[in-house]
């Protein structure tokens, strides 16, 4: 009997095993025509996408990258990555552990040569101690305290807010580029560090992304991608003249898809440093990531286990560990996310501020039934606006259950 069950678990699991390397991939026509009519529906210009199996990448490009010009997208068009910089960035933060050069539980008052309120940039922080607290692994699974941004204020945006702490550093998660680009700040005045110059040696040199900077290259024009809003309006490309660890790279898809294969690997780290990065460093139990110092509280992502590592949100699933990462800004919506121990990944990376609605249906029609917290990532699919409403998040969405 011992014998039999042994033998129908090794069935099961290559029968398992079988369907992954079956699973749908772009170029696929079934899967390519549910891409097509998915972005015709939601009004999606651009969208490139890639599927990762063992770190086999298979990718393609859909659409335009300029609807002005019918100029089509393809794997090399230069797209904004948002937020994808935050988990690239902390990757190139944990090359720095390994080297011995950051400890992530020292803090940052012992890196930095003078107090931090005494810089022009954190003067608001002046007579305000608890940013003695502050230490890598804050910052980068966002338990900084801070809000997103500073600018960003119940009123709308204001130039001229300040930064403060919205509650005590290390006593819950709130996403916060704030402290993401603190950590940069760090590095590059308390270890003399410069931050672009680490990304590109230690990702994009690394990794062969000769179409990914962290600030505009004049070589990117010949084929770059328009952000539209979702009214279809064109928004332009913002050419971005300076590094921002919570946001400035710019990349492809071929460049990131390389990235996210060599990444779900743990390549370039100790086994150690990359254990570290998607270890639930935070647990999440609110409703949605944005607005961020929200303190609506659910309990429906506790059966996942959803939280944050370091600069990857992570959760758990039947089939083993996920990880993930978003990018979100007006005209750009991206999306990594790694599946199964890390052994089956899709990325996915937009010219539009709609993409994000057709997010959930792409993951499962490329990974099958992944448990994505996708209403906590505000994936809300555009065949159910319902679920925008203020209501809705009162009402339980658990991840687990499929969409119809």
């Amino acid at each position: 009997m011992k014998r039999r069950l042994c033998l129908l678990a090794l069935c099961l699991s290559a029968a398992a095993a079988t369907a992954r390397e079956r699973a749908p991939q772009p170029g696929d026509a079934a899967l390519d025509a549910q891409v097509e009519r998915l972005m015709r529906e939601a009004k999606v210009p651009g969208l490139g996408l890639a599927v990762i199996h063992d770190g086999r990448v298979a990718l393609k490009a859909y659409g335009l990258r300029d609807a002005e010009t019918a100029s089509p997208l393809d794997a090399d068009t230069t797209m904004y990555a948002a937020s994808l910089t935050k988990g690239t960035f902390a990757y190139a933060v944990m090359t720095l552990v390994d080297a011995g050069k950051l400890d992530l539980d020292r803090s940052i008052a012992d890196y930095l040569p003078k107090p931090l309120p005494d810089y022009a940039k954190y003067a608001d922080l002046a007579g305000d101690e608890r940013w003695r607290k502050l230490t890598p692994r804050l910052l980068l699974s966002h338990q900084s305290g801070f809000p997103n941004f500073r600018y960003f204020t119940d009123h709308g945006y204001d130039a001229s807010a300040k930064l403060y702490f919205a509650f005590d550093p290390g006593t819950r998660f709130a996403y916060s580029g704030e402290g993401i680009n603190l950590l940069q700040f760090v590095i590059e005045n308390g270890l003399g560090i410069d931050v672009g110059a680490l990304m590109q040696q230690r990702v994009f040199d690394r990794f062969g992304m000769r179409r990914t900077s962290m600030t505009w290259r004049d070589d990117f024009a010949a084929d770059l991608a328009i952000g539209y809003d979702e009214d279809a309006k064109p928004l332009g490309h913002h050419r971005r003249d300076s590094v921002r660890a919570a946001g400035s790279m710019d990349t492809t898809l071929a460049d990131y898809a390389k990235f996210v294969a060599a990444f779900s690997r743990g390549e370039g780290l100790s086994p150690a440093a990359y254990a570290t990065l998607l270890k639930r460093q935070a647990t999440i139990d609110s409703v949605q990531q944005f607005p961020t110092l929200s303190t609506d509280a659910t309990t429906d992502n506790r059966g996942i286990g959803l939280g944050y590592g370091l600069g990857w949100a992570v959760y758990r699933t039947p089939q083993g560990r996920a990880f993930f990462k978003s990018g979100h800004d007006d005209g750009t919506n991206n999306l990594a996310l790694c599946v199964r121990n890390g052994r089956d990944c899709v990325l996915i990376l937009s010219n539009s501020s709609n993409a994000e609605s057709i997010f959930a249906y792409l993951i499962r029609a490329t990974l099958g039934e992944t448990c994505f917290p996708w209403f906590w990532e505000n994936y809300i699919p555009y065949d159910h606006p319902e679920w925008r409403e203020p209501a809705a998040r009162k009402t339980p969405h658990p991840p687990c259950t499929p969409i119809h």
